[in-house]
Order: C-alpha cells, then sequence, then structure tokens
C-alpha cells in the first residue's frame, strides 16, 4: 500500500484508511467483536496502518475493540481518536473543558491500550470555549507525551487558523465525497495553505455510491440514515443519477462504482487520505482497490463537469441535529 503524509510533521499513514466507527454503532447492531477484530488485523495484513475511532462510538466500545486488536500492533500503525462529543438520546452533547479533555485523553489511553494517542481530533468545535483554550490543552498533553499530533474534525476555516496558530494541526477531518463537495470552496485550499492534512469521511456517502442503495432500501431501527434526509426514498431516487454516472466510469475501467469514488476522492489531493468503513472482508479488499485505479487529468476533467450539473437532494442530518452541531 502506497504511503500518505498528514500534516507537516510528517505523519504517515496508508493512502485509505480503515474507519471503525460502524463496527459498533452507527449502521445497525454491533457486529460480532472477534469478528471485526479479524476484520482489523486483515485490513492490516493487506497494508492498512491508519484505524479511526472515537470515545463516542459505541460509546467507548469501539476504542476497546481497536485497543484489543491492535495491540499486537503497536509501532506498526497509527490510531485516531477524538473528543469532545457524546450523545444524550440522540443529540450531541459538546464539551471540550480542558478538564474534560484531560479526562478524556485517560480514558482513551487506556481503552486503546497505549501509552500515547497518535492523533488527537476534537470530534466537534465547541462554542462555549474558546478554540485557542482546547489548544492549549492538547498542547500540553503533547508535552507531557499523551498525544502525538492533534486535529479537528467539521471546523470552520476561522477555526481552524486559530487553532493552528496556538499548536501547528495535523489532520482536519470531515465529509468529503461525489456526493457531498463542500469543502472543496474554502477548506481544501486553506490546508492546502497551511499544510494540514485532510482525512474524509464517508467517502462513499454513506455507502450510497456503492451502488447498493436505492429508494427500496429498508435500513435497521439504529441506523442512522434511517434520520437522514438524504436517505429518504424521494431524495435516494433523485440521487441515482449520480450513481449511474460513477456506474459508467466504473465499466469503462474495469471496477465497482465505490472504488471509483474513492479513486475520485484520492486524486484530488496527494495529502488526502479517506478512512470508508465496512464490517465485510470484501468490502474492504474492494475498497483498496481503488489505490490500483488512476484517473488521469482528462477523466477528472470530464468527471467534474459533469458533477457540476448534478444537485444532490437531502440534507446531511436532520434539522434538529444540524442546529445542534452548527452545520
Amino acid at each position: 500500500m502506497i504511503k500518505r503524509i498528514l500534516g507537516s510533521n510528517g505523519l504517515e499513514v496508508s493512502s485509505i484508511g480503515l474507519g471503525c466507527m460502524g463496527m459498533s454503532m452507527g449502521y445497525g447492531p454491533s457486529a460480532d467483536k472477534k469478528d471485526m477484530i479479524s476484520l482489523i488485523h486483515a485490513a492490516f495484513d493487506r497494508g492498512v496502518t491508519f484505524f479511526d475511532t472515537a470515545e463516542l462510538y459505541g460509546p467507548y466500545t469501539n476504542e476497546e475493540l481497536v485497543g484489543e486488536a491492535l495491540a499486537p500492533l503497536k509501532g506498526k500503525i497509527t490510531i485516531a481518536t477524538k473528543f469532545g462529543l457524546m450523545s444524550d438520546q440522540g443529540l450531541p452533547i459538546l464539551n471540550s473543558t480542558p478538564e474534560k479533555i484531560r479526562e478524556s485523553v485517560e480514558g482513551s489511553l487506556r481503552r486503546l491500550k497505549v501509552e500515547t494517542i497518535d492523533l488527537y481530533y476534537q470530534h466537534r468545535v465547541d462554542p462555549d470555549v474558546p478554540i485557542e483554550e482546547v489548544a492549549g490543552a492538547i498542547q500540553d498533553l503533547i508535552q507531557q507525551g499523551k498525544i502525538r499530533h492533534w486535529g479537528l474534525s467539521e471546523a470552520d476555516v476561522i477555526t481552524i487558523r486559530r487553532a493552528h496558530a496556538v499548536h501547528p494541526l495535523t489532520a482536519v477531518q470531515s465529509e468529503y465525497s461525489m456526493m457531498w463537495r463542500s469543502p472543496e470552496e474554502e477548506l481544501l485550499p486553506a490546508l492546502e495553505e497551511l499544510g494540514i492534512g485532510f482525512v474524509p469521511f464517508s467517502p462513499l456517502g454513506k455507502g450510497f455510491l456503492t451502488g447498493t442503495i436505492d429508494k427500496n432500501t429498508t435500513f435497521a431501527s439504529t441506523d442512522n440514515r434511517t434520520a437522514s434526509p438524504r436517505f429518504e426514498a424521494e431524495n435516494m431516487e433523485a440521487n441515482q443519477v449520480l450513481v449511474e454516472l460513477i456506474r459508467r466510469i466504473a465499466a469503462g475501467k474495469e471496477a465497482t462504482p465505490a472504488q471509483i469514488a474513492l479513486a475520485w476522492v484520492l486524486a484530488q489531493k496527494p495529502w488526502i487520505v479517506p478512512i470508508p468503513g465496512t464490517r465485510k472482508l470484501e468490502r474492504l479488499e474492494e475498497n483498496l482497490g481503488a489505490t490500483e485505479i488512476k484517473l488521469i487529468p482528462e477523466e477528472l476533467s470530464s468527471l467534474d463537469s459533469a458533477l457540476s450539473g448534478i444537485r444532490i437532494s437531502g440534507d446531511r442530518y436532520p434539522a434538529a441535529l444540524a442546529n445542534r452541531l452548527g452545520k
């Protein structure tokens, strides 16, 4: 697996990482722990060295899963986790006070079975705590050896600049895919200017861009997509035009829609590392196959023109959640 560098301090990771959230929550009941440990090991065997989790996922159980799975591989992998966001009856609770950060670090270190967290993200910006205070607390923890690198998730450019001025950010995580291109407007230019890596979550549009979801698809009651306007039947039907575009390109490249969607993300910048998630070995192998697909400039230009003519229907989050997250 080809490696990529996140940030200006040389954090080298596999060009595709593994998002582990869905193993414990978000997409129906949690998966079998032994099966997921085997899947994480299979990812490493195939070259994946970058694994993403958070204290929110479960909560806590996903960090425990990742920690147990990766304990034998210390020194060979990079683990990213997150602080500052929990959930109460489906609504987010934000807390990034320095005291809470210190408490969260200790919990994550214990669950992950490590002495230092490789990459520590603020999961969502806390409007009640100045980002300078957050950055200062993180800087202290870096000096104590409890964190190596830090980042922000779903932060705006102004917040990123303020945080970076206190202690340099290694990565910013946000949703990004052919289905959600908002980061191209301000975020990606700012990250390139500042030398910060970009880690897209949901690079397959929460599964939609794989071509396996349509208006007749139903989800488990514990699947987050049941509450997403984007996954209402009429919006899934309207957005099939994007899937059909990806299918046509995939046929010409002897690839799958998922591989084309990931190859497109990888082709945007050399400092972008997507983290698709899965519970299945065949999907893992399919996703990793995207690294073998090269989209030449002419293909990317043609694809960009086609994408610019497609309007995506449906918001990412329900209104109540979006308001609480400032999205």
